[in-house]
Formats: C-alpha cells, structure tokens, sequence
C-alpha cells in the first residue's frame, strides 16, 4: 500500500510517499519558500502563494515517479499543533490538493498536525520500535520549544515548553544578524563547529519549562563586546543544548525509564547532538532528513490510520 503525505508549513513545502510494505518512503520531495535576504520569515499570505506554486510542480514531479491512481490514502497536515486554536493559513494550501486527491482518487483523507507529522518521522528514524510505546519527543523548531509525552504516536500531554522564544527562533534571528538567509539554523551550525573555545553557557530553566529571550540579547552582547562570529554562534547553540539536557532530566525523574527521542529543524545540528548524548547517552537523534519540516511521518500517519487534528 502507498499512502501519500502533504506537509505545507511556513518553511517548506514538502511530498512523501510511503510504502507500508517495505516500511520505506520511496518519495520525499521538499522545496524551501524563498525569504528574502534580512527578513525573519514571510507572510502568512505571502506563504500560501509560494505553497500554491510549488505544490503543482511537486506533484508533477512525484507523478513521474509513481502511478498516483496506485495511492491508497492522502495525508496532510492541517494546523500546527494537535491544540485547541492552532491555526495558520498556508496548511490550507496542502489541505486543498489532499481534498482533491481524495475526491478524485476516491481514496480517504486522514488529517493531522505538522506537530504528530515531526513526531512520526522521528519515531520511524529512531528505529520504528517506538509507535505503540509512551515515550518522551522534545520537538524544537522555529515554531516551537515542546517536550511531549506521546502514547501511540499521539500528544497525551506537553511536560514542558519555552515560555518566550523558541529556540528556532533565537538561532535564526542570530543567523539573520550575521547576515544569513532564512531560515538559518544550518549556516548557524557550520559556523559554529568552526569555533575551538572552551564555552560554558548560561540558561533559564525553571523543571520542565524555560525562557529564551535573553539568549537573543547575549548573543547580541557577545557580538558587541567583540567576541567572534564562531564563538556567538557556538554559544547560541550549546545554549539550546544545555536547555534540552536540564529539561530532559527534569522529564526523566518524572517519567522514569521512557525513551527520548529529539525531533525538529533544530535537533538537526551536530552540535546539539554531541553535546546532549554526552549528558545523557540514551537520548536518541535522528538524520537530518526525518528531523527538519517533511512530510514523512504525515505519510506514515495516513497508512497507520492515526491522523486526527
């Protein structure tokens, strides 16, 4: 069986196809929405077009790959998170091809959240042993600074959060700052695996929760005192390291002996992830592919059935 998924997020417009008989996606398709140069992201308006226009010639493109009247289902991400009041606009571009796919192909539509899209990908990365278990997801992107306990692959409760900026957020406004494009967490990484020093950073967090809007403001301090590039970008990123660690053990004395399974565009950096499994070895990380926006676990989430908004 193929089951199509649709993620439409305000980073990334992206395909997946996965086949329940191999336990693979023979398909993942994903085009970044331009923003232009010094701009901290775009318009819900303005990302709803450049959903409308690439979803054609992704579907094009997918079509050439696979027989798309062989689908058995469509998944698609509808809003941001599995909450009351989640809401943006450009889910409504993947919505509205999943609903045509589903009244032309005749095949059901099963509608989720970008959130449980990010959470089945890293589930299936991490080794697939993991969807039918209660288990510990710390999801970071631009977008959110969430540690959820998931059963069966669906949000039971969030343990913990940012109260301020996520941390997607505090690395792209650094990136854009040192003059990268957006979104920047990867430019912010290579820069930052460039820098040697020794570097001890400095954190809020209160058990399971914390703030990171004064990360924003000392890494503007550490660029006016003269400190470089390498070094601020470093400290930007082992700040959220260290974040994740004291969360994550402050989760784990309350959730004795759960998995913990990092997920999001975030988690994608090297860095993170030496500095967290240093700390807490068991913590599992997943490639890069499966951990930034896709539409992977939407797919996966079509052929297990357990979409729901």
């Amino acid at each position: 069986m193929l089951t199509l998924g649709l993620d439409t997020s305000n980073y990334a417009t992206s395909l997946a196809v996965y086949n329940t008989g191999a336990a693979q996606f023979p398909v993942m398709l994903k085009q970044f929405l331009p923003v232009k140069p010094g701009q901290l992201g775009l318009r819900q308006s303005d990302a709803v077009f450049h959903h409308t226009t690439a979803l054609p010639l992704l579907l094009e493109q997918l079509s050439k790959q696979i027989n798309l009247k062989e689908l058995s289902a469509v998944g698609v991400s509808v809003k941001p998170r599995p909450v009351e009041g989640s809401y943006m606009p450009c889910f409504l571009a993947g919505r509205s091809i999943a609903v045509a796919l589903h009244t032309a192909l005749g095949i059901p539509i099963c509608e989720t959240t970008h959130q449980q899209g990010h959470i089945a990908a890293a589930l299936y990365a991490a080794g697939g042993d993991l969807y039918d278990s209660r288990v510990l997801v710390f999801h970071i992107s631009g977008g959110t600074t969430d540690l959820l306990l998931v059963d069966k692959l669906q949000v039971e409760k969030t343990v913990g959060s940012s109260q301020d900026l996520y941390a997607g957020q505090a690395v792209d406004r650094l990136g854009v700052l040192l003059g990268f494009g957006f979104p920047a967490g990867e430019a912010v990484s290579a820069l930052a695996a460039s820098c040697n020093e020794p570097i001890i950073p400095k954190v809020s967090v209160k058990e399971a929760d914390c703030s990171l809007s004064g990360l924003q403001n000392q890494c503007e301090a550490l660029l006016k005192n003269g400190k470089t590039p390498a070094y601020t970008a470093k400290y930007c990123l082992l700040c959220v390291a260290e974040t994740v660690v004291r969360m994550l053990q402050f989760a784990q004395s309350q959730y004795p002996g759960l998995p913990c399974v990092c997920a999001g565009g975030v988690m994608s950096s090297d860095l993170i992830r030496n500095y967290v499994t240093a700390k807490l070895p068991d913590v599992r990380f997943v490639p890069g592919k499966f951990s930034s926006d896709n539409a992977a676990g939407v797919a996966l989430l079509a052929a297990r059935g357990g979409c729901n908004g």
